[in-house]
């Protein structure tokens, strides 16, 4: 049979090496791609779109498909996850990881020392040269009343909206019935199977209270073992503001107006200052809240005084963060990587007090790294409350958490904040029985 002629010849059958490729970019567009696009550039390429009808229709194709892609796809990214991990409880015995990876550290080092080669060596920044941050002055004694306001509120909350602790463990509960889930590992809790005992708790196990060594000269020597006695304990977010500028009388700590002068790697001498006139006392001096007693402790009196009172703490809960944040990013702050131990400075005491997992092959020092906002302000993770108002523990994995103070601001009528909607898993929907959570894939 004798072929027929068209003014529009055939395209020559694709052989395996110029096929294989387009197979691969449709079948990657077919899952990347929204099918709408998917759509409209198979029309645009094909011709059908512009209205063209068999062989009239140009066909164009790139110079090299094998090389190019045959479709662009687009990606839309949001910051904000819909849901996010909860954070990982790390075992007592396994070391904190690192802030920074030590090699990653090592890598920013060569770098400065690359890019500091052949230069002369400036005077070194506040606060390494003694002196104070003079724009962290304010803020320190903003993060000090934060602070009281923070405890004098959860105070008056904790009166309305219930509270439950485990008399075995350390785990809490934001509710007026504590979570089912069998969690506790304190005493004896194979006989219980490790059901929780519930009770009620204080302030204490909400916002826990991490105490460090007071420092009367942030430069000074290192505090040696024998002298961990003399030394007092402060609050750590307490010491970190006396650090940055904050005045307490029952604290003294040294004020220096002058750089240091340094005589050696390590060594120093403080500049005379005999020339500097009288300091002015009341420069950046505000007033200082004080901490209500538990005496003195009345409850909201209405819904409306709650809701009040729950959203004005958890805007002090955002002001404490942020601010502790800042003075950690100019002010050295360590921890220990195996106990909660935390020093302000920049190197940790030497007192040998910590009794972490293989504390006798350390004789009891601290292994001291970098600290992050956590370890200075615990968030003390809770169970998020559904709509329902009850857990089930066949449906734990539907859950999500929150912060403590979070939660107890939530359930006393404060909005939910964005920044904590993805741990609370706010858009997954609970199933009403377990037949119902077996479905889910």
């Amino acid at each position: 049979m004798r072929p027929s002629s068209s003014s529009c010849p055939l395209p020559p059958p694709p052989t395996c090496s110029s096929r294989l490729p387009q197979l691969r970019c449709f079948v990657g567009l077919r899952w990347s791609a929204p099918r709408v696009q998917v759509r409209g550039q198979l029309d645009a390429f094909a011709g059908i779109g512009s209205g063209a009808r068999g062989c009239g229709a140009r066909f164009r194709a790139p110079a090299s498909s094998a090389s190019q892609p045959c479709y662009s796809s687009t990606v839309i990214r949001n910051d904000n996850s819909q849901n996010a991990d909860f954070p990982r409880n790390y075992s007592k015995r396994e070391k904190k990881p690192f802030p920074i990876p030590v090699l990653e550290l090592r890598r920013r080092a060569r770098q400065r020392m690359k890019e500091a080669e052949g230069k002369p060596r400036g005077p070194p920044p506040p606060p390494k040269n003694g002196l104070l941050v003079q724009r962290l002055i304010p803020e320190a004694y903003r993060v000090y009343n934060a602070r009281i306001l923070l405890i004098n509120n959860l105070k008056r909350l904790i009166k309305v909206v219930p509270v439950k602790g485990c008399k075995y463990c350390s785990e809490i509960h934001v509710g007026s019935v504590g979570h089912p889930f069998r969690t506790c590992r304190g005493m004896s809790s194979d006989k219980r199977k490790g059901e929780h005992d519930w009770g009620s708790t204080f302030v204490e196990a909400v916002f826990l209270p991490v105490e460090a060594y007071h420092l009367e000269d942030r430069l000074g020597p290192r505090i040696p073992h024998d002298q961990r006695f003399e030394v007092p304990r402060v609050p750590a977010l307490v010491e970190l503001c006396i650090q940055a500028g904050l005045d307490l009388p029952e604290y003294p700590t040294k004020r220096r107006r002058k750089p240091i002068v340094k005589i050696g790697r390590k060594e120093f001498v403080d500049a005379n200052e005999d020339d500097l006139p009288d300091p002015e006392p009341d420069k950046f001096k505000e007033p200082i809240l004080e901490e209500i007693s538990d005496d003195e402790i009345t409850p909201p009196s209405s819904p409306e005084e709650t809701a009040a009172l729950a959203e004005e703490t958890l805007e002090v809960w955002e002001t404490l963060r942020n601010g502790a944040l800042r003075f950690m990013k100019r002010y050295s702050v360590r921890v220990c990587g195996y106990c909660p131990e935390v020093h302000i400075g920049a190197s940790g005491h030497k007192a040998r007090n910590c009794g972490a997992f293989k504390h006798q092959q350390r004789n009891g020092q601290h292994g001291w790294q970098a600290a992050v906002l956590d370890d200075l302000i615990p968030p003390r993770y809770v169970w998020h409350m559904p709509e329902s108002g009850e857990l089930q523990k066949e449906l734990k994995i539907f859950y999500g958490q929150a912060p403590a103070v979070v939660e107890i601001c939530i359930q006393g009528g404060a909005q939910v904040p964005e920044k904590y909607k993805a741990t609370m898993r706010l858009d997954i929907g609970i199933p009403s029985s377990l037949k119902e959570a077996e479905m889910v894939v």
